[in-house]
């Protein structure tokens, strides 16, 4: 597996899939799958059944995982590609 080009924090752009042209923040790197997670984007929903943590239960967004090789890094610096 290929070291990854991105880490936490950095501001990333999506080059390939339903979310295509958006940029956010990344939040978590799983450098086993190659797969990032950005801040609001690429939303699924996990429907929850009422548990000890979660009493109340139904429906949870949350940020499904996008492979690294799907997205850029932009710099402020720099203009993007």
């Amino acid at each position: 597996m290929s070291k990854a080009h991105v880490k936490k924090g950095d501001t990333v752009k999506v080059l390939t899939g339903k979310e295509k042209g958006k940029s956010g923040k990344v939040i978590r790197v799983d450098a086993g799958d190659g797969v990032i997670f950005i801040e609001k984007l690429n939303m699924i929903k996990r429907h929850m059944k009422p548990s000890a943590q979660n009493r109340q239960g139904g429906i949870v967004e949350k940020e499904s995982g996008i492979h690294w090789s799907n997205v850029v890094r932009v710099q402020e610096s720099k203009p993007a590609k």
